[in-house]
């Protein structure tokens, strides 16, 4: 199998990084070795290099501070200390800090020991003024006696403690004591010696999901983020009690985490992290790059700061030239992440939807999470060399340059990176830069998403299927999600600000029914709280606590029942086939595996394909209907806009009318249409933006509704923390409307970014092949629950999804069994052709490219072409491909 020099090129480093665990864990075991990673400093130098760097993370260093581009950041780290050491002095019974009560919550338990870490930063910060906090032994002791109280009170008996969420135990009360620990290391010293080794020794014993009080790579809870959080307070607490031994098995530890996943031989029988196409899963099958993998590129790229100096990687220099082991494969490791699984999914300074779980629901923005991405990035370039950190300053630049929202760095969490980012904006020598091309396609099969970007829009379509979950839920957020992963999709528009389309005021104020793209039934689910009166659902006889692998299979993530999910890409063009399943716990119920009182869903039925191309993502659907006689719902979009933007629906009938703008008795371009429909157009002037919707089966049976409703709701509606705050949008939704037991529906219609009522009009008649029906340039070739393909006779392309065991014809193509494939020809006569198959459970799939023979110029690695009786043949070897696309061009 061929694998692209990209690919190489991040996979390397992460072998070669996984070849410095061994020697690492033999020098944490006391044991000899010929291949030591380190060895060239003495612990305690390096130990004091660790403490000093991440000081400097989070305090910053006296030049960073003296920067005025610094000052905002360091008066809102005095700020907060104020407000903490303030909730200290007026804390009541049962509460270290007023109004966090302590006892049964470990939420608050967290909380508390975050702002006694805030506490303590506020006193390690160097700054040009004078401050009463800054090295204030009496402050430092006061947080030390915070320390203790918790420890004595709430945390120190582990028969007590250890209730609600595991995460608070063994992850954020341990990041927040560890970096205490390091900032006071010398104050504790001299008030509380013995405070730091007692803790430590507690924050072992609450490590339940691991071994004998460490990391276990066999748990299911230490993978990917959640491994590298844990290895990193391990690393801290090691260097500040003088464990060296606990250091380097941390360090080794944390290095399986950059292994890039193989998911036929996963290493401790992991499937978290990143993959080859740039995915990044987390809980074994949720697409999380926007959520949890931004927490691991700064996990990573802080392990690249506290480790710098130190031997604990080897003895390179860290500038990130991928040669040798050491600091510099890791930052090669996570160049790539950046270039191939981040860039995609950042349009315009926003982090897409598709790929945040529950994080959806929360009110922090897009552009709030790519901050985040954007100082890992200013990081890692002050860690690269030549073209790579100009490549990476670039990408910084460009991110500012095209995001509608400013980027705040005082939001960074290092001092150190706020002074490099304003130097990197100040530096006229490197031009803004993205680190993809304006024309791209992005196939993340491994998780089930995919994103086609143009110049003026970019499309981010989610997907689900029995590898990849169709949603998540969690703690009280995303409360209403059963629809994300059944093709729900975003439409991103250049120029916008994406808060006034996205983000948490579309899921308040959008019926999760009718996402964007989503086929549902018609019915009311109640969320989990309703349900079960519970964040979960609870029954520990069953198998059901709340962090329980029932719970997350069955409650917070479920996986679908369908296996079909995928698509090639040919260049910069795209095919997606997807056929709907139920959610596991569904089938589970059916087959009597669960219990009487659990509730679960029938999904609708459909058959589905996306067909990306320039001006246009052409949707096919077949078998839309419901198994259980209800009515069914697809909704072709879904926008919003504030509820004072003008916002219009103009379009033609197929007869040449107007649309009614009315219909029958809407208001506002609304209403059902009275007759088959050429196409639409949403206009939203207060946006400055327009979507077209060109009808590919002339209307038919599936005549759209068109609705324009002002709704008002509560962004508590969405997650149970979320303020209630009523927030008012005008809700445009597209949609084809099937009563219960109709018969199965098929149809076709082109969503068209930025268009133009002249260039609708030019979608004239045309001439289809098979069963479809032509519009321009388009023809549908066929649409049915077989085979689903399109041709752009401008573009020379053909594209076909297929669904079923044995042969299909779609044009000039003949396709044996399920597979998604590209056609292409150039102007030269050049026959290009992608293959994918979107099952990743064939071993091999055979396409015939009918007419005349056809000679091989090149082909990936595991195609084979030859010629049969009218046509070329091409077998191509899907073998544990995983979804990826594989090429030939012919002659």
């Amino acid at each position: 199998m061929q694998l692209s020099r990209r690919t190489l090129l991040t996979m390397l480093p992460a072998s070669a990084l996984l070849a410095v665990a061994a020697p690492l864990r033999a020098r944490a075991a006391g044991r000899p070795t010929t291949a030591s990673a380190g060895g060239a400093t003495e612990p305690g130098a390096d130990h004091a290099a660790l403490l000093a760097n991440t000081v400097a993370i989070f305090a910053g260093t006296a030049e960073s501070n003296a920067r005025p581009e610094v000052a905002a950041k360091l008066a809102a780290i005095t700020s907060t200390a104020r407000t903490r050491l303030a909730a200290l002095d007026g804390a009541g019974s049962g509460e270290l800090f007023k109004g966090v009560a302590l006892g049964t919550s470990d939420a608050n338990l967290n909380t508390s020991y975050q702002y006694l870490y805030e506490i303590a930063l506020a006193t390690r910060t160097p700054g040009p003024a004078a401050s009463d906090l800054r090295d204030n032994a009496s402050v430092q002791r006061r947080v030390i006696d915070g320390l203790v109280l918790l420890h004595d009170t709430y945390y120190g008996d582990q028969s007590k403690g250890y209730y609600g969420n595991w995460f608070n135990w063994e992850i954020g009360i341990s990041a927040s004591v560890s970096r205490t620990l390091v900032l006071l290391k010398d104050e504790l010293a001299a008030h509380k010696p013995d405070l730091t080794a007692t803790y430590v020794s507690s924050m072992d014993a609450y490590l339940r999901n691991g071994k004998d009080g460490d990391v276990d790579l066999d748990s299911r809870f230490h993978t990917g983020a959640n491994l590298a959080d844990i290895t990193t307070n391990r690393i801290l607490q090691g260097a500040v009690t003088g464990d060296d031994a606990r250091v380097v098995k941390a360090v080794a530890d944390q290095l399986t985490v950059y292994a890039t996943v193989d998911p036929y031989n996963p290493r401790h029988g992991v499937t978290d992290g990143f993959y080859a196409d740039g995915s990044f899963i987390q809980h074994d099958s949720v697409a999380y790059t926007g959520s949890y993998g931004k927490v691991l590129l700064t996990r990573a790229v802080q392990t690249v700061k506290i480790l710098e100096g130190t031997d604990y990687l080897g003895t390179d220099n860290g500038a990130g030239t991928g040669t040798g082991s050491g600091t510099g494969d890791l930052v090669a490791v996570v160049r790539g992440w950046v270039a191939d699984g981040f860039a995609p999914l950042i349009f315009e300074g926003w982090m897409m939807e598709i790929v945040k779980g529950r994080g959806v629901s929360r009110t922090a923005t897009g552009y709030t999470d790519v901050a985040v991405v954007v100082e890992a990035v200013v990081d890692l370039s002050g860690h690269s060399t030549g073209a790579d950190a100009t490549a990476l300053q670039g990408y910084v630049k460009f991110v500012r340059q095209t995001s509608k929202a400013a980027l705040d760095p005082a939001v960074f969490v290092s001092p150190v990176s706020i002074a490099r980012y304003a130097d990197i904006l100040a530096d006229t020598s490197v031009p803004a830069a993205d680190l993809g091309d304006a024309e791209s396609h992005t196939a993340f099969n491994a998780m089930d998403k995919t994103v086609h970007r143009r110049p003026g829009y970019a499309f981010a379509l989610a997907r689900s299927s029995d590898r990849i979950s169709k949603y998540e839920y969690m703690s009280g957020e995303n409360l209403m999600p059963w629809f994300q992963g059944d093709g729900a999709h975003y439409l991103y528009l250049a120029g916008q600000d994406q808060t006034r389309s996205f983000g948490i005021d579309y899921y308040t104020t959008v019926s999760p029914y009718r996402l964007a793209g989503v086929t549902a039934p018609v019915e009311t689910r109640r969320t989990i709280p309703e349900l079960y009166g519970t964040a979960w659902y609870d029954n520990p006889e069953r198998g059901f606590t709340s962090s329980s692998e029932s719970q997350n299979t069955y409650v917070y993530f479920p996986r679908g029942t369908n296996s079909l999910s995928g698509g090639a890409r040919l260049g910069t063009y795209g095919a997606v086939g997807l056929v709907l399943g139920d959610d596991v716990a569904y089938a589970a119920k059916q087959a009597g595996e669960l219990p009487d009182d659990f509730v679960v869903h029938r999904n609708a039925t459909a058959t589905k394909s996306w067909f990306m191309l320039d001006d246009e993502i052409v949707v096919l659907a077949a078998g839309v209907g419901d198994a259980a006689g209800r009515a069914v719902t697809t909704t072709l979009d879904s926008r919003i806009a504030a509820a004072s933007d003008a916002v219009t629906v103009t379009g033609r009938l197929r007869g040449g009318a107007a649309w009614p703008g009315g219909g029958d008795g809407g208001a506002g371009g609304g209403g059902t249409a009275p007759g088959p429909v050429a196409w639409l157009r949403y206009a939203d002037a207060g946006q400055g933006i327009a979507v077209g919707y060109v009808f590919l089966d002339g209307g038919g049976d599936s005549r759209p509704t068109v609705a324009l409703d002002t709704v008002t709701r509560s962004r508590r509606v969405v997650r149970t923390s979320n303020p209630d705050t009523p927030v008012t949008k005008r809700v445009f939704s597209l949609s084809v409307d099937r009563p219960a037991g109709a018969r199965p529906l098929s149809m076709a219609h082109a969503l068209v970014p930025n268009a133009t009522e002249r260039q609708l009009k030019a979608y004239g008649a045309g001439h289809g092949n098979g069963n479809g029906v032509g519009r321009g340039p388009l023809s549908v070739v066929a649409n049915t629950t077989r085979v689903q393909a399109v041709e752009h006779r401008g573009l020379s392309l053909l594209a076909a999804n297929t669904f079923t065991p044995g042969t299909h014809r779609a044009g000039r193509l003949s396709i044996d069994g399920a597979a998604s494939v590209l056609l292409r020809t150039s102007h030269d006569g050049t026959v290009s052709v992608a293959v994918c198959d979107p099952t990743m459970a064939r071993n091999t799939v055979s396409v015939t490219v009918r007419g005349r023979r056809l000679r091989a110029v090149s082909s990936d690695d595991g195609v084979r072409v030859r010629d049969v009786p009218g046509g070329t043949r091409i077998d191509v070897d899907t073998h544990q491909a995983h979804g990826r696309s594989l090429t030939a061009r012919l002659r």
